[in-house]
Protein backbone atom coordinates (compact mmCIF):
# COMPACT_ATOMS: atom_id res chain seq x y z
CA UNK A 1 0.00 0.00 0.00
CA UNK A 2 1.47 3.52 -1.07
CA UNK A 3 2.61 5.87 2.11
CA UNK A 4 1.40 9.06 1.71
CA UNK A 5 2.98 12.12 2.89
CA UNK A 6 0.81 15.43 3.72
CA UNK A 7 2.70 18.54 1.29
CA UNK A 8 2.29 21.20 4.40
CA UNK A 9 3.41 23.85 1.58
CA UNK A 10 0.47 23.24 -0.62
CA UNK A 11 -2.21 21.84 1.94
CA UNK A 12 -3.60 22.87 5.02
CA UNK A 13 -3.01 26.35 4.12
CA UNK A 14 -6.16 27.52 5.86
CA UNK A 15 -3.64 26.97 9.17
CA UNK A 16 -0.54 28.68 10.21
CA UNK A 17 2.02 26.70 9.21
CA UNK A 18 3.53 25.55 12.31
CA UNK A 19 -0.04 24.20 13.32
CA UNK A 20 -0.50 22.08 10.05
CA UNK A 21 1.81 19.40 11.43
CA UNK A 22 -1.23 18.77 13.68
CA UNK A 23 -3.78 19.17 11.17
CA UNK A 24 -2.09 16.49 8.80
CA UNK A 25 -1.72 14.05 12.06
CA UNK A 26 -5.24 14.68 12.97
CA UNK A 27 -5.98 13.49 9.76
CA UNK A 28 -3.87 10.47 9.54
CA UNK A 29 -0.72 11.22 7.75
CA UNK A 30 2.16 9.91 9.05
CA UNK A 31 4.48 11.25 7.20
CA UNK A 32 5.16 14.97 5.86
CA UNK A 33 7.04 16.87 2.90
CA UNK A 34 6.94 20.64 2.48
CA UNK A 35 8.58 23.25 -0.09
CA UNK A 36 11.54 25.08 2.06
CA UNK A 37 11.82 25.30 6.08
CA UNK A 38 13.87 28.39 6.17
CA UNK A 39 11.58 30.33 7.70
CA UNK A 40 11.60 28.14 11.37
CA UNK A 41 14.25 26.91 13.38
CA UNK A 42 15.67 23.36 12.76
CA UNK A 43 15.10 22.84 16.27
CA UNK A 44 11.00 24.43 15.69
CA UNK A 45 10.49 21.73 12.89
CA UNK A 46 11.97 18.51 14.90
CA UNK A 47 9.62 19.40 17.98
CA UNK A 48 6.56 19.90 15.79
CA UNK A 49 7.30 16.24 14.35
CA UNK A 50 8.35 14.93 17.27
CA UNK A 51 4.88 16.10 19.03
CA UNK A 52 2.86 15.07 16.39
CA UNK A 53 4.80 11.25 15.71
CA UNK A 54 5.69 12.41 12.09
CA UNK A 55 8.28 11.08 9.35
CA UNK A 56 10.10 14.10 7.60
CA UNK A 57 10.11 12.56 4.34
CA UNK A 58 11.33 15.99 1.82
CA UNK A 59 12.37 19.32 1.91
CA UNK A 60 13.96 21.84 -1.27
CA UNK A 61 17.30 23.02 -1.20
CA UNK A 62 17.06 27.22 -1.03
CA UNK A 63 16.20 28.14 -4.25
CA UNK A 64 18.19 31.00 -4.77
CA UNK A 65 16.53 34.34 -4.77
CA UNK A 66 12.20 33.14 -4.63
CA UNK A 67 11.20 36.83 -4.37
CA UNK A 68 12.67 37.75 -7.67
CA UNK A 69 11.86 34.80 -9.39
CA UNK A 70 14.44 32.11 -8.89
CA UNK A 71 13.23 28.97 -8.81
CA UNK A 72 16.72 27.22 -8.00
CA UNK A 73 20.68 27.75 -9.02
CA UNK A 74 22.13 24.15 -9.54
CA UNK A 75 22.44 24.44 -13.33
CA UNK A 76 23.26 28.28 -13.18
CA UNK A 77 27.01 28.92 -14.41
CA UNK A 78 29.03 31.17 -11.78
CA UNK A 79 26.99 30.33 -8.61
CA UNK A 80 28.62 27.17 -7.63
CA UNK A 81 30.05 28.34 -4.08
CA UNK A 82 26.06 29.75 -3.42
CA UNK A 83 24.76 26.56 -4.46
CA UNK A 84 27.27 24.05 -2.02
CA UNK A 85 26.37 26.68 0.90
CA UNK A 86 22.68 25.89 0.24
CA UNK A 87 23.70 22.29 0.50
CA UNK A 88 25.21 22.86 4.07
CA UNK A 89 22.36 25.33 4.82
CA UNK A 90 19.87 22.41 4.14
CA UNK A 91 22.26 19.58 6.13
CA UNK A 92 21.94 21.38 9.21
CA UNK A 93 17.54 21.11 8.36
CA UNK A 94 18.03 17.34 7.29
CA UNK A 95 19.85 16.34 10.39
CA UNK A 96 17.72 17.99 12.72
CA UNK A 97 14.39 17.04 11.37
CA UNK A 98 16.06 13.17 10.60
CA UNK A 99 14.88 13.63 6.67
CA UNK A 100 16.59 11.39 4.17
CA UNK A 101 15.60 12.91 0.81
CA UNK A 102 16.17 16.46 -0.64
CA UNK A 103 15.30 18.48 -3.91
CA UNK A 104 17.79 20.45 -5.68
CA UNK A 105 16.13 22.45 -8.22
CA UNK A 106 17.69 23.43 -11.59
CA UNK A 107 16.63 26.88 -12.19
CA UNK A 108 15.50 28.64 -14.87
CA UNK A 109 17.13 29.25 -18.47
CA UNK A 110 18.12 32.43 -18.63
CA UNK A 111 17.65 34.72 -22.15
CA UNK A 112 20.47 33.65 -24.56
CA UNK A 113 22.05 30.98 -22.32
CA UNK A 114 23.89 27.73 -23.61
CA UNK A 115 22.21 24.85 -22.26
CA UNK A 116 25.54 22.97 -23.02
CA UNK A 117 27.05 25.10 -20.01
CA UNK A 118 24.00 24.71 -17.54
CA UNK A 119 23.85 20.99 -18.51
CA UNK A 120 28.02 20.84 -17.52
CA UNK A 121 27.11 22.75 -14.14
CA UNK A 122 23.93 21.09 -13.21
CA UNK A 123 25.97 17.65 -13.32
CA UNK A 124 29.09 18.95 -11.58
CA UNK A 125 27.09 20.96 -8.70
CA UNK A 126 25.10 17.64 -8.36
CA UNK A 127 27.89 15.27 -8.35
CA UNK A 128 29.59 17.66 -5.59
CA UNK A 129 26.54 17.85 -3.24
CA UNK A 130 25.32 13.93 -3.87
CA UNK A 131 28.94 13.74 -2.04
CA UNK A 132 28.19 15.87 0.62
CA UNK A 133 25.29 14.24 1.45
CA UNK A 134 25.96 10.75 1.27
CA UNK A 135 28.08 10.08 4.55
CA UNK A 136 24.69 11.21 6.39
CA UNK A 137 22.87 8.47 4.07
CA UNK A 138 20.34 11.16 2.19
CA UNK A 139 19.50 11.31 -1.19
CA UNK A 140 19.47 13.63 -3.17
CA UNK A 141 16.49 14.29 -5.99
CA UNK A 142 16.17 15.92 -8.97
CA UNK A 143 12.33 16.57 -10.69
CA UNK A 144 11.47 17.42 -13.81
CA UNK A 145 8.56 20.14 -13.85
CA UNK A 146 6.31 20.85 -16.41
CA UNK A 147 6.43 24.13 -18.73
CA UNK A 148 2.69 25.53 -18.00
CA UNK A 149 3.47 25.99 -13.83
CA UNK A 150 7.02 27.02 -14.45
CA UNK A 151 8.04 28.61 -18.18
CA UNK A 152 11.57 28.26 -18.84
CA UNK A 153 12.47 25.66 -16.20
CA UNK A 154 15.94 23.48 -17.30
CA UNK A 155 14.53 20.17 -17.11
CA UNK A 156 11.46 19.35 -18.01
CA UNK A 157 11.43 15.44 -18.95
CA UNK A 158 11.17 11.97 -17.04
CA UNK A 159 14.48 10.37 -19.25
CA UNK A 160 16.20 13.40 -19.58
CA UNK A 161 16.63 13.49 -15.78
CA UNK A 162 17.64 9.59 -15.38
CA UNK A 163 20.24 10.72 -18.16
CA UNK A 164 21.54 13.35 -15.85
CA UNK A 165 21.42 10.81 -12.76
CA UNK A 166 22.95 8.01 -14.75
CA UNK A 167 25.62 10.93 -15.75
CA UNK A 168 26.78 12.00 -12.12
CA UNK A 169 26.79 8.84 -11.15
CA UNK A 170 26.24 8.86 -7.44
CA UNK A 171 24.16 5.93 -5.94
CA UNK A 172 22.29 8.55 -3.36
CA UNK A 173 20.84 10.44 -6.22
CA UNK A 174 17.76 9.53 -7.65
CA UNK A 175 14.70 11.14 -9.58
CA UNK A 176 11.34 12.33 -7.75
CA UNK A 177 8.69 11.61 -10.23
CA UNK A 178 5.87 14.13 -9.82
CA UNK A 179 3.05 12.20 -12.19
CA UNK A 180 1.17 15.71 -11.95
CA UNK A 181 4.15 17.53 -14.27
CA UNK A 182 4.62 13.81 -16.29
CA UNK A 183 1.33 13.62 -17.01
CA UNK A 184 1.32 17.17 -18.22
CA UNK A 185 4.03 16.73 -20.52
CA UNK A 186 4.72 12.92 -21.68
CA UNK A 187 1.49 10.97 -20.28
CA UNK A 188 1.84 7.21 -20.88
CA UNK A 189 2.32 7.16 -16.96
CA UNK A 190 1.93 3.49 -16.65
CA UNK A 191 4.62 2.71 -18.92
CA UNK A 192 6.88 5.53 -17.62
CA UNK A 193 6.62 4.10 -14.34
CA UNK A 194 7.72 0.54 -15.50
CA UNK A 195 10.78 1.85 -17.00
CA UNK A 196 12.12 4.41 -14.55
CA UNK A 197 10.80 3.41 -11.04
CA UNK A 198 13.64 1.22 -10.09
CA UNK A 199 15.68 4.93 -9.97
CA UNK A 200 13.17 7.07 -8.54
CA UNK A 201 13.84 8.04 -5.13
CA UNK A 202 9.97 10.31 -4.12
CA UNK A 203 6.94 10.51 -5.97
CA UNK A 204 3.81 13.35 -5.92
CA UNK A 205 0.93 13.38 -7.02
CA UNK A 206 -2.45 15.84 -7.98
CA UNK A 207 -5.23 15.63 -10.18
CA UNK A 208 -4.63 17.27 -13.86
CA UNK A 209 -5.20 19.91 -14.86
CA UNK A 210 -6.29 21.90 -12.27
CA UNK A 211 -3.82 20.21 -9.78
CA UNK A 212 -6.50 19.47 -6.89
CA UNK A 213 -6.91 16.69 -5.09
CA UNK A 214 -6.09 13.25 -6.36
CA UNK A 215 -9.72 11.81 -7.18
CA UNK A 216 -10.85 13.63 -10.16
CA UNK A 217 -9.09 14.93 -13.45
CA UNK A 218 -8.12 12.92 -16.57
CA UNK A 219 -5.56 10.70 -14.01
CA UNK A 220 -6.39 7.57 -12.90
CA UNK A 221 -4.33 7.43 -9.51
CA UNK A 222 -6.17 3.99 -8.01
CA UNK A 223 -5.41 2.01 -11.21
CA UNK A 224 -1.62 3.94 -10.25
CA UNK A 225 -1.15 3.75 -6.88
CA UNK A 226 -2.41 -0.67 -7.55
CA UNK A 227 0.60 -0.63 -10.04
CA UNK A 228 3.35 1.22 -7.77
CA UNK A 229 2.44 -1.55 -5.41
CA UNK A 230 2.63 -4.43 -8.00
CA UNK A 231 6.19 -3.04 -9.09
CA UNK A 232 7.44 -3.12 -5.28
CA UNK A 233 8.00 0.75 -4.85
CA UNK A 234 8.86 1.55 -1.24
CA UNK A 235 9.52 5.23 -0.89
CA UNK A 236 7.05 8.09 -0.17
CA UNK A 237 4.00 9.23 -2.07
CA UNK A 238 3.80 13.21 -1.73
CA UNK A 239 0.05 15.14 -1.87
CA UNK A 240 1.68 17.85 -3.79
CA UNK A 241 -2.02 19.44 -4.71
CA UNK A 242 -3.94 22.51 -4.03
CA UNK A 243 -7.16 21.29 -2.02
CA UNK A 244 -10.58 22.51 -3.49
CA UNK A 245 -11.82 23.58 -0.18
CA UNK A 246 -10.95 23.15 3.49
CA UNK A 247 -8.26 20.29 3.36
CA UNK A 248 -9.65 17.64 5.45
CA UNK A 249 -13.13 18.15 3.42
CA UNK A 250 -11.55 16.83 0.57
CA UNK A 251 -9.67 13.17 2.25
CA UNK A 252 -12.55 10.87 1.10
CA UNK A 253 -9.72 9.57 -1.34
CA UNK A 254 -7.60 9.27 1.39
CA UNK A 255 -10.06 7.19 3.71
CA UNK A 256 -9.37 3.21 2.75
CA UNK A 257 -5.60 3.46 2.67
CA UNK A 258 -5.41 5.40 6.37
CA UNK A 259 -7.99 3.07 7.24
CA UNK A 260 -6.30 -0.05 5.60
CA UNK A 261 -2.83 1.97 7.44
Amino acid sequence: MPRFAANLSMMYTEHPFLERFAAAAADGFKAVEFLFPYEHTPAELARRLRDHSLTQVLFNLPPGDSAGGERGIAALPGREAEFAASVEQALAYALATGCTRMHAMAGLVPASADRAVMRSTYVSNLRRAAAMLAPHHITLLIEPINTRDMPGYFLNHQQAAHDVVTEVGASNLKVQMDLYHCQIMEGDLSMRLRRHLPNVGHMQIAGVPQRHEPDSGEINHRHLFKLIDELGYEGYVGCEYRPRGRTSDGLAWFQAYRDKA
